[in-house]
């Protein structure tokens, strides 16, 4: 018998429109006879649409209310009988089939698909032999003061011993940990080892996180060793930009000219990313991948490197740095970090009650606020107050009727990026919409509208212009061609190391303005001082992982914005793990 299209009265709310249809899409391919099958169908597409590589059986049946994120009420209309019966699936069969069942775990094809491509590239990686350079050890004593070493060199040291020696590694650890730093000592090394200059690509997800990168490695070449720093890369570009710039990789080939390949902020690598990656990377070019595992993953499905961190897939090619530099002993910033990854609830207390309840400037570096409303002269002065060293920078260019030059663009920019407001949410009163409004009301400009001094985020690919979703611009007066051109106005986007790119405001047509940004966005950048601000009430978002990246994108001076305390324990307590196979 066929079941009746599915329907809202046919399974709960928290299965989206597009679960529903998708369930009854494959109930119209091949009809079942059984509702728990359109219910496993509507599950699957629900984990994935929450990040989950698939639908985990076992914690269905364990702890459905954790695995699915829903209540009480919602999880006692699931069938108990959903998981006992997921080797009846008429969906499974066949090697074209729409889902897999592999194990206790049920995918959607293309996340199964994905995963097999992610194992097989690094398993075929991990057993190509790589021989040791033979002065390995007399090069690693030269580039990392052997004499002096410290508890940090130590790490880094053996991270680049063992990296090369892979085809593939892995290296994680927190912010100022020193992951670019042994890039750069590693590339040197391999590039004194090679016969030929090594051809070498330098990645990260996102174009801020690619502009750090190449600013980080730029940094870590100019303290080589006298005679070091021969041929090698200075500038990255982001996945997207390197993928799709070379024909035949979205059909899987092999088509990146490259030897070597490095992947910053890998936890905000997806699963079908990551896959489409080793697809195009030759078997032969070596992958160094970097980033830190108690970030926040990938905004689409998969938590490759926290599940290659943790598994033993790679046990043998990963090492973590843990010495921070940025955050020592000391600092207010590196013992909240520490106390958020460990979970140390009383720990967080304490470090709460021992912060200033200021915003201005003080001897320390962390401060906090418990305001519990999100509007009124307090919060108005304090973002102008916040802004304000670089308002006044901008006051005086407009000012001199000039116009912006490009240096002049460079250094607003520069002065712009050293505060920023992150917020958990996206709306509300705490979220990021009412944050940018309130940032530009400070400061008297209109929220939406172009004009001197809106800073923009471009929220769209535009491969036409080069920009990526992430990237950051300020729409400045232009200085004109000749002293007696007029400025005009037009968007100042960052271009390598100290350039500028001009874009005219009527080509942007995906853009919103970023005085605030969600913790998800900021994902790869940092700032001198970052005003974290999370909503008066919890919110499934709120997790251990969006306070750490939060906080740990302040480099000097970091406030907590918390309404209410406990909303802050329980996000540090609440942990994001997602399903996947790749830690099996």
């Amino acid at each position: 018998m066929s079941l009746r299209p599915l329907t809202h009265s046919t399974l709960p709310p928290p299965l989206t429109a597009l679960d529903r249809s998708f369930a009854a899409w494959l109930n119209d391919q091949q009809s079942s006879t059984h509702p728990s099958h359109l219910w496993l169908a509507a599950l699957v597409s629900h984990q994935w649409g929450r990040g989950h590589a698939c639908l985990d059986l076992q914690s269905l049946q364990s702890q459905p209310a954790a695995l699915l994120g829903w209540t009480p009420d919602e999880v006692h209309r699931l069938p108990t009988d959903c998981a006992e019966l997921v080797d009846t699936l008429p969906w499974t069969q066949g090697e074209h089939s729409p889902l897999v069942n592999q194990g206790h775990r049920l995918y959607l094809r293309r996340a199964w698909a994905a995963e097999q491509t992610i194992r097989t590239a690094l398993q075929l990686r991990i057993a190509t032999p790589v021989a040791a350079p033979a002065e390995l050890e007399d090069w690693l004593n030269q580039l990392f003061d052997a004499p002096q070493d410290t508890v940090g060199q130590d790490m880094q040291r053996q991270a680049c011993r063992l990296a090369a020696t892979q085809q593939v590694a892995l290296i994680t650890g927190g912010p100022g940990t020193g992951k670019t730093t042994t890039v750069a000592r590693l590339l040197a090394l391999l590039q004194r080892a090679a016969p030929t200059p090594l051809r070498i690509g330098l990645v990260a997800p996102t174009g801020k996180a690619a502009a750090r990168l190449s600013e980080s490695l730029q940094k870590a070449q100019q303290g080589l060793p006298e005679g070091w720093g021969q041929d090698l890369p200075t500038q990255a570009q982001t996945l997207h930009r390197l993928l799709y710039s070379h024909a035949g990789t979205s059909t899987g080939e092999a088509t990146l000219p490259l030897d070597l390949l490095v992947v910053d902020e890998a936890s905000m690598m997806d699963l079908e990313m990551t896959a489409t990656l080793l697809q195009a990377l030759p078997p032969s070019a070596r992958l160094i991948l970097l980033g830190d595992r108690d970030q926040l993953a990938s905004v689409e499905a998969g938590a490759v490197l926290a599940q290659l961190s943790d598994g033993p897939l790679l046990k043998a090619q990963r090492e973590t740095l843990l010495y921070s530099h940025r955050f020592d002993q000391g600092s207010g910033i590196g013992q909240w970090a520490r106390a958020v990854q460990g979970v140390q609830a009383e720990e967080l207390r304490k470090l709460w009650s021992q912060a200033p309840q200021v915003f201005k400037h003080t001897e320390a570096d962390v401060t906090r606020l418990s305001w519990t409303t999100a509007h009124g002269p307090p919060i108005t002065d304090m973002l102008k107050a916040a802004w304000g060293p670089w308002w006044s920078e901008l006051q005086a260019l407009l000012a001199s009727g000039q116009g912006a030059s490009d240096a002049q663009a460079h250094n607003l920019m520069v002065a712009f990026s050293r505060f920023i407001v992150l917020c958990g949410l996206r709306e509300g009163p705490w979220g990021v919409k009412n944050l940018n409004r309130l940032s530009a009301q400070a400061l008297g400009l209109p929220d939406t509208q172009w004009c001197a001094g809106r800073p923009v985020m471009v929220t769209r690919n535009n491969a036409g212009l080069g920009l990526m979703n992430g990237d950051i611009g300020l729409c400045l007066p232009r200085a004109g061609a000749t002293p007696q051109d007029p400025p005009t106005l037009r968007v100042a986007f960052p271009q390598g190391a100290d350039g500028v790119r001009w874009v005219a405001p009527s080509r942007l047509d995906a853009v919103e303005t970023v005085f605030a940004m969600t913790v998800h966005k900021s994902q790869g950048s940092e700032f001198e001082h970052v005003l974290l601000v999370l909503p008066d009430r919890p919110a499934p978002v709120l997790t251990r992982e969006l306070v750490y990246t939060g906080l740990t994108r302040a480099r000097k001076r970091l406030t907590l914005w918390v309404p209410q305390a406990q909303v802050l324990w329980q996000a540090c307590a609440q942990q994001v793990v997602r399903s996947g196979g790749l830690a099996d």
